[in-house]
């Protein structure tokens, strides 16, 4: 079935059926033209001999010769003659079996015209023999008139059987039949061979497309001529090499699509008009992710809001924006109509999270609340006290004193409030400046703890050293590095009952030096841990105001350690004390890169 419905099938059976078609009308009409033409040759030659034998019955005067040679030119050429006189008839062969009675010429009305009107007639037929049988072969008779030399008239019969004339059109057909087969078998060949040498091309074409199809538009199809072929195969190929190209600038231009989409910061959505998702990127990816999940949602599920966003879009023609706070982040979702020339065929949406912008919001107008909290209470103790020795209400010297003593300890707290808040602000500007050289990380504790000995020894807290006798050396900031302890220890003693212990540790590691500072103090909530490093940040709300302090100063320990490419870390419980964990890198071509590069913001 498969070769029948091939093109070379269909092109060889098509010229084979032509080629038949034209056989058979040609072999039908050169049977018929052969037929007719050997009847009339054998009618030609029939009456030629006719008349052969009635120009020497004519001539002759003596019966018995003229019948000795009319039986012989008959003989000669297999036939039989009945000459017709007035007085009689005569067979030129008595003992032929098949001769005709005389009655069957008399009888035709062709042949009887011969003897009746003197014309000349021919004619072939079936007739009966003496003996009564009936010959189911035609014969052939010429009758032509006859007159003697003895001025006699009659008539002479010539004739014989078709069979002579049906062995040539045997032989005749099995030519033409024999040479019909042959051209059957060579067109078949031809036809074959002819049809395959077309569709060769073709297949090699086809496979072509289907490489083609795979994606392969390297695969070319070999021109072997000039023809309609050959010029096909060069549309081919060129085709073939335009689509490559087109393919690998399309590809070029998805993949650049792709480096942006997934380079971009904000989530990137789109949407045909059917509402089915088309393009998403990674950030996209991690907002769908965390809605599913909030809301229980299968994957590859649509969040309903950005449905009822996507119709909204789709029914106005402009663009909407909404936002959601999901897994505690806030996004805001932006999506526009795409256009197709007038009509919508779809949507894209920006989906931005907000969380950071959202949190520095809330930080700047924390910042501010604090900041004026801070600044309102000791000025207004500044004010109120100021205007009690003005209005001369202090009566006695000692409680002027202590007055003014209130008021200096105020103005030195706002005085450090702000001198912390610029330098907080230039280190996070990146404006800070490090005098770097190599600490002694032994004697640089050694210096710490007895700095704070005194003040630890007044408020009966336990303050000791852990001191690696391991030699250890970085390089370092030696001021900023003892504002950081000086930092860590005074919160530690600050948040340390009595009796309480403050211990500090020095721990060489292989490529810095750990500094710990571990109390045992009443610690800090785990909601809080995240946020002891923010400004203005405290997580006891409930500290006296000689228990705390300007709530910047875990802030600018965490930004002097990063200047100097390290790491603060706290670790704490409830109730079960604090440790805060610095950790300085000790190479020294590496920080003297970072010198140069806070040197030159500074």
């Amino acid at each position: 079935m498969m070769f029948w419905r091939s093109v070379v099938g269909k092109l060889w059976f098509t010229i084979l059926l032509l080629v038949s078609v034209v056989l058979l009308v040609l072999t039908v009409l050169l049977l018929e033209y052969f037929e007719r033409f050997h009847y009339e040759q054998a009618e030609d030659e029939l009456i030629n001999h006719a008349d052969l034998i009635v120009t020497f019955l004519e001539d002759e005067t003596t019966g018995g010769e003229a019948l000795e040679l009319s039986e012989t030119i008959s003989g000669s050429y297999s036939s039989n003659a009945l000459l017709v006189g007035e007085d009689g008839y005569w067979y030129t062969d008595e003992e032929d079996e098949e001769r005709l009675p005389l009655s069957s010429f008399y009888e035709d009305e062709v042949l009887a015209s011969v003897l009746e009107e003197g014309e000349e007639a021919v004619t072939g037929s079936g007739y009966i023999t003496p003996e009564g049988q009936y010959q189911d072969r035609e014969m052939m008779i010429a009758g032509i008139p006859v007159q003697f030399a003895d001025g006699e008239e009659g008539a002479l019969y010539l004739y014989q059987p078709l069979d002579v004339i049906e062995e040539a059109s045997d032989q005749t057909k099995q030519i033409i039949f024999f040479s019909a087969g042959i051209a059957i078998i060579l067109t078949t060949v031809f036809a074959f061979f002819l049809s395959s040498r077309i569709t060769a091309p073709l297949r090699q074409m086809r496979t072509a497309s289907l490489e083609a199809a795979k994606g392969n538009f390297e695969t070319k199809v070999p021109v072997q001529s000039k023809d309609e072929i050959g010029l096909l195969a060069m549309a081919f190929n060129r085709m073939g090499r335009a689509l490559n190209t087109n393919i690998e600038a399309l590809n070029k231009e998805k993949e650049q699509l792709a480096r942006i989409l997934s380079s971009m910061a904000d989530g990137v959505l789109t949407f045909s008009r059917a509402g089915d998702m088309m393009v998403t990127n990674p950030q996209a990816d991690t907002f769908l992710d965390a809605w599913r999940y909030e809301h229980g949602l299968p994957d590859k599920a649509e969040p309903e809001e950005l449905q009822l966003l996507l119709e909204n879009v789709m029914t106005t023609g402009r663009e909407h924006s909404d936002e959601y706070s999901i897994q505690g982040r806030s996004w805001v979702i932006l999506m526009t109509p795409l256009y197709d020339d007038k009509e919508i065929r779809g949507a894209v949406a920006v989906l931005r999270d907000m969380t950071e912008e959202r949190r520095h919001d809330k930080l700047r107008k924390d910042f501010i609340a604090n900041v004026s909290h801070e600044l309102r209470t000791p000025i207004s103790m500044l004010q109120g006290y100021s205007e009690a020795i003005v209005d001369d209400i202090v009566e006695t010297p000692e409680e002027k004193k202590e007055m003014a003593s209130i008021i200096y300890d105020e103005s030195l707290r706002i005085g450090r409030l702000v001198n912390e808040l610029l330098d907080l602000a230039r280190m996070e500007a990146g404006y800070i400046t490090l005098t770097k050289e190599e600490i002694d990380i032994p004697t640089f504790a050694d210096k710490i703890i007895r700095k704070f000995q005194v003040v630890a020894s007044d408020q009966q807290i336990d303050l000791r050293g852990d001191i690696s006798e391991e030699k250890a050396f970085i390089y370092a900031d030696p001021d900023r590095l003892e504002q950081v302890m000086t930092n860590l220890i005074d919160n530690a003693i600050r948040h340390t009952s009595e009796r309480g212990t403050v211990l500090f540790r020095t721990v060489k590691e292989e490529s810095g030096v750990r500094l710990e500072v571990q109390d045992t103090g009443a610690g800090i909530p785990e909601e809080d841990i995240p946020f002891v490093f923010e400004r203005f940040y405290k997580a006891d709300k409930a500290r006296t105001r000689s228990q705390s302090g300007t709530g910047l100063g875990l802030s600018i320990v965490k930004n002097i350690v990063e200047a100097h490419n390290g790491k603060v870390q706290v670790h704490s419980k409830a109730g079960a004390g604090t440790t805060f964990s610095v950790y300085l890198p000790d190479d020294i071509n590496e920080e003297a890169e970072y010198e140069d590069l806070y040197k030159a913001r500074g």
